[in-house]
Parts: structure tokens; sequence; C-alpha cells
């Protein structure tokens, strides 16, 4: 299958408010400026791409509203949604509102637990059920922690996305064992890997980081370019300055090189994934 650019999807971003409308919870770790639907579509439309993916924040609590509201407008965009195992969400009714999987963190060092969170020992309690829904699972972790849970990623009845390209150490290399791990279970087809890379290179300066990053995204796509597709981390909390997105899908397509593998990965493998 071939796909043409309005094919393609920014596979990661999020909504925030109008907050009259959609207020953040009351116990959050941040507060981020409005990040409005009719700003994403903008975007979306500037970047040529037709299909979003909404991630839901954890400052929104259980509160899936936002996302769900703009899925109901929107039927080309997906939703991924964050939510523990005691949840009263009913996992059933999710694909036909546009939601494909439920995100879960584990993470190494002080930023491994936030309110909001779902955690990895809810995604093995949940897996049953979300493999019975038809979703999959999203998982924020990185290289630290990534080597003791692999075996627990391979038992898993579901896929697994992992985000921001599992939070590479850019002054370690390819051959550093998270890293290694993540290859290995790339090539072995049990995750999928979101290729939003910028935010693991903002300890070097700009433009350094630009070509840094290189060498880790291409041994992904020499690993499994069929189970990897793109983010564009809209809005860019936490980030200053933000990046422009259409800087950062050149960035991607000028590591990527091959016009048919950035076609995959912008348009065939998040059809799969999320369609």
């Amino acid at each position: 299958m071939r796909t043409t650019m309005a094919g393609h999807w920014d596979c990661h971003a999020h909504l925030f408010g109008p907050y009259a409308d959609y207020p953040l919870a009351a116990e959050r770790t941040y507060t981020p400026p409005e990040a409005l639907e009719r700003q994403y579509a903008a975007l979306l439309e500037r970047l040529g791409m037709a299909h979003g993916v909404l991630v839901h924040p954890s400052a929104y609590g259980t509160d899936y509203r936002r996302v769900l509201a703009a899925l109901a407008a929107r039927p080309q965009w997906r939703g991924v949604l964050v939510a523990q195992a005691n949840t009263a969400l009913n996992l059933k009714d999710l694909r036909s509102k546009g939601v494909r999987a439920l995100r879960y963190s584990h993470r190494g060092g002080a930023a491994a637990n936030f309110a909001g969170s779902a955690s990895l020992d809810d995604l093995i309690a949940m897996a049953p059920a979300l493999a019975d829904a038809g979703l999959h699972a999203e998982l924020w972790t990185d290289r630290q922690v990534l080597p003791a849970i692999a075996d627990t990623l391979r038992s898993l009845p579901v896929p697994v996305v992992l985000d921001h390209m599992a939070g590479f150490d850019v002054n370690s290399g390819i051959d550093e064992p998270g890293f290694a791990t993540l290859l290995r279970l790339l090539s072995e087809g049990h995750v999928w890997v979101k290729l939003c890379a910028y935010r693991n290179l903002l300890s070097l300066p700009m433009p350094q980081w630009q070509e840094a990053g290189r060498v880790f995204h291409q041994a992904l796509i020499q690993a499994h370019a069929d189970q990897l597709v793109w983010g564009s981390d809209w809005p860019h909390l936490n980030v200053k300055p933000a990046p422009d997105a259409a800087d950062l899908l050149a960035l991607f397509k000028d590591w990527t090189g091959d016009a048919s593998v950035v076609d995959r990965i912008l348009g065939e493998n998040p059809a799969r994934l999320y369609g």
C-alpha cells in the first residue's frame, strides 16, 4: 500500500483546554499553557498530514473529556488514554470512540512516578483486558530500566509502543545495554517505537544534537522499520525554546533518507497500528 502525504500520521500530541471548558486536575505536577484543538488541526495541515494521535496528559487525571471530544469531532484522529487497573472505563467501548491504546509509565531515576500516571504493574494486570478489547499498550520508559523489563514486555499479549525512542542516552552510543535491548526487542517484533528523538538530545547545544541523533534513528530503522512511527510531541511541554514540528519532520526525513521508508513510517505503519 502506497500512501500520500494526506495519509500521513503524527502519532504523538497533546491537547490542553480551553480551560474554561476542560480544566486541569487539581492534583497535577505541571500547568501548561493552552494547546487547542484548532491549533493542532492547523499544525497537521501545515505538515501535510490528515491523521493525529492524541495522548491523554497526566495533568487531566482521569478526566478524558478533552481527548474524547476531539476524537468525536475528528474521526480521522485517534487517542491514547491513561488508566490504572482500577479504572471505571469500559475498555470494550473505547475503540468505537477512536481510542486505540492505554498509556503506562516505568522509568528510571526521580522521574519514575508522577501524579496521574499508570504503572507497569497496571499494564501487567490490564494486559488481558486490553487484548480482549482490541487495544495496545503504550509505555513511557527509558534505557535505564529496559533491560530489566524486556522479558516482561516479551510476555505481554498486546503490542507495546515505546515513547520517545525509549529515552536513549546520546552520550553512551548505540551499544549501550539499554539501547541494545531496545534494538533486540524491536527486531524480534515485540515492541513498536515512536521516533520522537529530540527530548533525548537536549543536553547538547543546537545544532549539534540534530546530527547526534542520526545514528540512533538509523539503527532503529535497520532493526525493524515496519515497527516505527513518528510523532511531533506537540506542544513540546517544558521545552524552551519549543522546536517547530515542521523542522522536526524535516529532520526525520533527512535522517531516514529513503523516501519509501519515510512513507512507511509516516503512513503505512501507523495505519496498521491505529487505523
